[in-house]
């Protein structure tokens, strides 16, 4: 991968966590000043994919409306995780077992409905674009993902145990 495209994917990601971060924050920010941070990821985060995966006219016209759906499902999915991120850093001091099992539920449950999400967009994807776009489009949707937890891991510590 040249270098452009390494620092086109970091930016990215880079303003995904931001916007993330944003949302997890969301009810001390404008609605508006919101509205323009998500939607300059998701025009960015368009860009990026366009350049990487070189559509067809054909090829774009069928795959852009399918693209804009699974980004807002994802996006449904990231907004219930910075929730989950919110709910930790709340019980945080205050960690027992039910708040920590339910913490834990909630995690898998976020986990089981990107995995079925992935695989129900999978089927629509594969009905449009060849073989290679799709995995390629998987590939650039997992390194985005992989950028923005990989921020989130870095800075959210441990659950504290108490002896």
């Amino acid at each position: 991968m040249n270098i452009k495209r390494k620092n086109n994917l970091f930016l990215v990601g880079f303003v995904v966590i931001m916007a993330w971060a944003v949302t997890a924050t969301a009810q001390d920010k404008p609605a508006d000043n919101m509205q323009i941070v998500i939607e300059k990821v998701r025009a960015d985060k368009k860009l990026l994919v366009a350049e990487n995966l070189q559509l067809t006219e054909t090829e774009a016209k069928d795959f852009w409306p399918v693209y804009e759906q699974y980004q807002h499902e994802l996006f449904l999915i990231r907004v219930r995780t910075a929730k989950l991120i919110k709910d930790y850093s709340d019980a945080y001091g205050k960690m027992t077992d039910d708040s920590a099992r339910e913490l834990l539920d909630e995690y898998m449950n976020i986990e089981k409905l990107t995995l079925k999400l992935h695989k129900s967009y999978l089927r629509k994807f594969r009905k449009i674009l060849p073989e290679i776009k799709v995995t390629r489009y998987y590939q650039i949707e997992n390194k985005i993902q992989v950028a923005m937890m990989f921020e989130l891991a870095a800075n959210i510590p441990l659950m504290k145990i108490d002896q």
